[in-house]
């Protein structure tokens, strides 16, 4: 029990301290030495050495070779992007999402990428008793379920593969694409149509429109209607599919202002 807490205690200091490395460039010095590094900082040279070198390594500072200064890496440029979008996207997207739910009484979601998976940020409640829902917070592979199949068809190719490459496909319903070329042929549908509708392929007993927020050329976010089976209606499809790609195109023009 003692070895855990110190280890915790350990992590969170490594942690601080490279916090404390990356505050200590400002915009009057957006350029510092090892040696204004350690009087900045107070960590010692040795440890310093180690954390900037991690650092560089991980695109988050850049060395200068000739000067042998060190100033703020690309890689905080796309957080700080992503950290910008994503703000910007619940904003605008809240209101759309909320009239959504009133004119389909069903449960909406947004959804972002987080890593190699599709992560929940916002969910609003069904009206009904019976529901079919995302909970903020929930996570999903990338090639399970529409809110996640819509983000990962807008990728660039090259990633697409990429991930497909390091993933295991596996079931998560028995509805679930686990055949790579059936996959594939699935995500360039979904490119040409806009949008896409599953049924118990990640949630046994729901259905699912997504279609994905697009912003510069990426997928910054996918929407969707999760309605449970039992209520769904066929009679409803050509409905539900163009209220939720009016809701893309309405929060794509608000972003793109």
């Amino acid at each position: 029990m003692e070895q855990n807490k110190f280890e915790k205690m350990y992590l969170m200091q490594t942690v601080q301290k490279t916090i404390v490395i990356l505050r200590a460039f400002t915009k009057e010095q957006p350029k510092l030495s090892l040696t204004e590094l350690n009087k900045k900082t107070g960590i010692g040279l040795s440890s310093l050495q180690r954390f900037v070198a991690t650092l560089v390594y991980e695109g988050f500072l850049i060395r200068d070779e000739r000067t042998k200064h060190y100033q703020l890496g690309l890689s905080l440029i796309h957080l700080g992007k992503l950290v910008e979008e994503e703000s910007s996207i619940i904003t605008i997207a809240q209101p759309i999402l909320q009239q959504l739910n009133q004119i389909t009484n069903e449960s909406i979601s947004m959804s972002i990428i987080d890593g190699n998976e599709r992560r929940c940020i916002m969910n609003v409640e069904s009206n009904y008793a019976l529901s079919a829902r995302n909970h903020v917070g929930d996570t999903s592979p990338l090639y399970a379920g529409a809110s996640a199949k819509s983000l990962l068809a807008f990728l660039p190719q090259e990633e697409i593969d990429e991930y497909l490459n390091k993933v295991s496909l596996q079931r998560v319903t028995e509805n679930t694409v686990v055949d790579r070329e059936k996959l594939i042929q699935e995500l360039q549908r979904v490119r040409e149509q806009q949008y896409i509708f599953t049924r118990a392929e990640r949630i046994v007993g729901a259905c699912s429109f997504s279609t994905a927020i697009i912003s510069n050329g990426r997928p910054i976010a996918s929407i969707a209607i999760i309605i449970p089976e039992a209520r769904f209606d066929e009679g409803q499809f050509d409905t539900l599919r163009d209220l939720i790609l009016q809701a893309k195109f309405d929060i794509e023009k608000q972003l793109n202002k």
